[in-house]
């Protein structure tokens, strides 16, 4: 039996990995993501207001996913090896829910570079999960659904079938979009700053700034408009 499991995203890194590690180590893959959004529907809590996403296995992930499963079920320590990045981090997140590790001790580990001392001070200086860098995973990904999934078909009608609007993409767009709206429909209104030096007979200096109400009275505008010509 096995004391130690790794879980690391790419298959080709996981026999190098484990000859580093040695016997104690069991080195496994997750071949990438093993969880995301359903590929029908929205799957993402709209109408509650919480825009909660709804996770499933991914298509072809089963097998994967149990035969961690039953690798988890012998370890005495998991630990999660996805890269160190966004997408590495929804990883290692993931495959903690899915292999429910909450009951398990687990630990994360990251090395930027396969070779024996960088993985070696990976595991002798763990790491906790990073919560922020998966929820900007996450948001990326509702994002994805929310505008994406229904720019697509649009994509189907006018152009060609099969393309993706891409979230990033869809996203900017939209961004602009709602932007050049705002510049489009922006009323400008004038305003004025007046502000004064006064000088009392004592020779102090007194400064004074005209209330903004007073400075954009209409009454008032054609006097100011007189006073910065002159």
């Amino acid at each position: 039996m096995s004391k130690n499991l790794v879980i690391v995203e790419s298959p080709a890194k996981a026999k190098t990995i484990e000859k580093y590690l040695g016997k104690d180590f069991v080195v496994k893959s997750s071949f990438g993501h093993v969880r995301d959004l359903p590929k029908s529907g929205m799957s993402i809590d709209i109408e509650g207001g919480t825009f909660e996403p709804t996770y499933e296995i991914s298509k072809g992930k089963n097998k994967v996913v149990a035969e961690l499963r039953r690798e988890v079920k012998k370890a005495d320590i998991v630990w999660l090896a996805a890269d160190d990045d966004r997408e590495g981090e929804a990883i290692a997140w993931h495959l903690y829910e899915v292999l429910k590790l909450e009951k398990k001790e687990n630990r994360r580990i990251v090395f930027h570079e396969i070779t024996k001392q960088a993985v070696t001070h990976a595991v002798e200086n763990p790491v906790t999960l990073n919560k922020n860098l998966v929820d900007a995973q996450q948001a990326r990904r509702v994002l994805d659904r929310l505008v994406g999934y229904e720019l697509s078909p649009v994509l189907w009608r006018k152009i060609q079938g099969g393309l993706s609007a891409g979230r990033v993409q869809s996203v900017a767009v939209r961004i602009i979009v709602e932007r050049e709206e705002e510049i489009r429909n922006f009323k400008p209104k004038e305003s004025f700053k007046v502000t004064a030096d006064f000088t009392a007979k004592t020779g102090e200096t007194i400064s004074a700034e005209l209330p903004k109400k007073l400075a954009t009275k209409r009454r008032n505008k054609k006097i100011f408009r007189k006073l910065f010509r002159s």
